[in-house]
């Protein structure tokens, strides 16, 4: 089992930069495909970003391509999430995922889930 805290949400104003931070315990990171989703005021949570479990392979929604990086640091146990260029609809709760084996955009292949962290960009 895996507990995972995100960190890193605020209130920015658009075209400006957050990192999403999320720090895992438990059984060994480097076991674990991590995956980012977000959930919008009255919306369906939904895929943004995902890595493999060396960090090789990354994929990303086509709404955020080119302006979000994922990235992991599996000596420190933490996955990141640089947001550039934020826009209004990029306001929501994020959360960071864990599965094991390959990554997914699939919201349901995750096993464990963090608390989220609230992302506000005002226009």
């Amino acid at each position: 089992q895996v507990q995972l805290v995100e960190s890193g949400g605020g209130l920015v104003q658009a075209g400006d930069s957050l990192r999403l931070s999320c720090a895992a315990s438990g059984r060994p990171f480097s076991a674990y495909a991590m995956g980012w989703f977000r959930q919008g005021p009255g919306k369906e949570r939904v895929f943004v970003a995902a890595i493999g479990r060396s960090g090789a392979g990354t994929y990303y929604a086509d709404s955020v391509k080119g302006r979000f990086t994922v990235s992991r640091d599996n000596a420190r146990n933490t996955v990141y999430l640089q947001m550039n260029s934020l826009k209004a609809e990029d306001t929501a709760v994020y959360y960071c995922a864990a599965k094991t084996g390959l990554l997914s955009i699939t919201r349901g292949e995750y096993d464990y889930w963090g608390q989220g962290t609230q992302v506000t960009v005002s226009s």
